[in-house]
């Protein structure tokens, strides 16, 4: 139970540093907010031409 803690509290503090990495970067936000406008567009292309 004790090294599951430890295994928990690692990764939280991993996603906390991760978390900080991606809201102070100017480059990884647009990135990600390209890479969701790309997705969303893939996929209302594909709706878009379904036959159903």
């Amino acid at each position: 139970m004790a090294m599951t803690f430890v295994v928990f509290v690692i990764y939280g503090c991993l996603a906390y540093a991760f978390r900080r990495f991606v809201i102070d970067s100017v480059h990884v936000q647009n990135l990600l907010r390209y890479g969701f406008a790309a997705a969303f567009a893939a996929l209302g292309a594909r709706l878009a031409v379904s036959e159903r």
